[in-house]
């Protein structure tokens, strides 16, 4: 049992010395309720790895949207202060704790050959894949930035616009998380209501930040007319969807 990857011992016939040499005791003797086992917990680490993942993601152009601009001198190096940044943790934290956590398992997960004991949580491949989300998603806000900079919009106007197109890229990279193996279209299909009570608190808060003085100024936004704001949902979706050519890529 010690040199097995995992032992298993019984747990009402097995003796004791079974017991404290193996990794695994089945409680009532029944083997076949391993599948059930191994399934529930690939399904656990596969939902924390998408969790991680949208972390790594989205932290990575909120960092480098307040760092660039005050970097290299731009004409609105504040463009986010510290409440901007609170509200959108406060959006992103039952994101990655209550979505993914509640995600049912995917169709091909049993499927898959077990992991090595020497394999890492992160491989490179996910991990550059993180990387890569979180810069396509700064590059759009970026460009955001410099087409208010371009049409001589306030400082107000162009910090309202970057905010709705990161809450639109918080949205779609959300949805498209879900599976790196699937398309977005496969897997709106699952039964997941938290996903939808979550983005739908998230457009009502956004909305209210907008259109309710009293938290637009608190928050120095403007308001924006609904072709800023169609444009800005527009790029947060073309920064998040190319994952999808990825995935068809991974499932060809």
């Amino acid at each position: 049992m010690k040199s097995a990857h995992i032992g298993i011992a019984m747990g009402k016939k097995g003796t004791e010395i079974a017991k404290q040499a193996a990794n695994l005791i089945l409680i009532d003797d029944d083997f076949a309720k391993m599948t059930d086992a191994i399934a529930m917990g690939r399904k656990i680490y596969v939902n924390l790895k998408k969790a991680i993942q949208y972390i790594i993601s989205i932290h990575i152009p909120i960092i480098l949207v307040v760092f660039i601009p005050l970097a290299l001198g731009w004409i609105y190096p504040n463009i986010f202060t510290p409440v901007h940044i609170i509200f959108l943790e406060i959006i992103m934290g039952p994101t990655c704790s209550i979505i993914y956590e509640n995600e049912p398992m995917e169709r091909n997960l049993m499927l898959e050959k077990p992991r090595p004991l020497t394999t890492t949580f992160f491989n490179f491949k996910e991990i550059t894949i993180s990387i890569i989300q979180g810069v396509v998603i700064t590059l759009g806000l970026l460009f955001m930035y410099q087409y208010c900079i371009q049409n001589n919009f306030s400082e107000s106007y162009t910090r309202t616009s970057i905010f709705l197109t990161l809450i639109a890229s918080n949205i779609f990279l959300t949805l498209e998380n879900r599976s790196f193996y699937y398309s977005i279209f496969t897997t709106i299909r699952y039964k997941n209501n938290l996903v939808l009570i979550i983005i739908g608190i998230t457009i009502v808060l956004t909305s209210l930040l907008l259109f309710v003085s009293v938290f637009s100024k608190f928050f120095l936004f403007e308001m924006v007319d609904y072709t800023q704001i169609g444009f800005s949902i527009l790029v947060g979706f073309v920064s998040v969807i190319w994952i999808e050519f990825y995935k068809l890529f991974k499932r060809r």
